[in-house]
């Protein structure tokens, strides 16, 4: 039952393809329980590479995506802040003005936006929940009502600005893994992270990130999490994680913002991405 009101309570993410990848060639399917994906990777090559370096994702403004500039700098800065961490854990990350054996470059392709009402809501009967029913452990789910979605693609390159790896992604928040924060960018800066462990996974691994059992995170990762300095300088460009405030404010529905005080400044963009063209022979599909 949690599933079919997890899945029934899902917002529709268009998966989009906006034009920033160099290539779209040979992508396949690559779908997980609740989102839809089409990647492509050159698995010897990424495994290969030791250093990465990280651009600002781009979220540029839409006339169809009613959020601010504000809001959509925090969902971006999100995407990029937990790709450098995720992808830490096997790669060195560079400065954005060094040299790297990949670089990534994520862009919002579309967001639905939350409707705090129905948040503000949903938070309502859960202390209803709570004042009724002290003490037990009986969860409420959301209301599958205005809820938000992210669609993002992003890939890597090599020096030579030659495509690596590539994913086109799409996943909507649903009434039972995502948290009702009242705020319009609430889901679609949930989901940030979601995207950031997806595609730091297929760069990290060579293969899709769905499927399979998931992973523990590593030990060193939690300090990180909770507001500490992380394993590389360049990742201080993106901000810390909001850490024990964060979590609380997650659980109260709080804005992002308040908790979140984003990029501590504006990291370089780095080298912008290659306009799209027909794929050179070397990029293969290895899944």
């Amino acid at each position: 039952m949690a599933l079919a009101l997890a899945l029934g309570g899902c917002a529709t993410a268009p998966l989009e393809q906006a034009g920033s990848l160099r290539s779209y060639d040979r992508m396949s399917d690559a779908n997980g329980l609740v989102t839809r994906s089409k990647i492509r990777v050159n698995k010897k090559d990424v495994l290969a590479a030791k250093t990465i370096r990280i651009a600002s994702t781009v979220f540029p403004a839409r006339a169809d995506v009613p959020l601010t500039e504000k809001e959509r700098r925090l969902v971006a800065n999100a995407i990029s802040r937990e790709l450098c961490l995720r992808l830490s854990e096997r790669f060195r990350i560079v400065a954005a003005d060094d040299d790297a054996d990949l670089t990534v470059q994520a862009t919002v392709t579309h967001a639905a936006p939350t409707s705090p009402t129905a948040s503000g809501a949903s938070q309502a009967l859960s202390i209803a929940k709570t004042v009724a029913l002290p003490g037990v452990p009986v969860p409420v789910p959301r209301l599958p009502v205005g809820l938000g979605s992210l669609s993002v693609e992003a890939e890597a390159r090599d020096f030579a600005g030659f495509q690596k790896a590539a994913m086109v992604w799409a996943r909507s928040a649903n009434s039972i893994t995502n948290s009702a924060r009242v705020a319009n960018e609430g889901d679609a800066y949930d989901l940030a992270a979601d995207f950031g462990a997806d595609f730091a996974k297929l760069v990290t691994t060579g293969d899709s990130p769905f499927g399979g059992i998931p992973a523990l995170p590593p030990i060193e990762s939690i300090p990180v999490r909770f507001g500490g300095a992380p394993k590389y300088v360049a990742c201080e460009a993106f901000g810390r994680f909001p850490g024990v405030t964060g979590f609380a404010g997650e659980k109260l529905g709080l804005p992002p913002g308040w908790t979140d005080s984003g990029a501590k400044e504006s990291p370089a963009n780095g080298p912008a991405a290659p306009p799209a063209h027909e794929a050179s022979p070397e990029q293969t599909l290895t899944q």
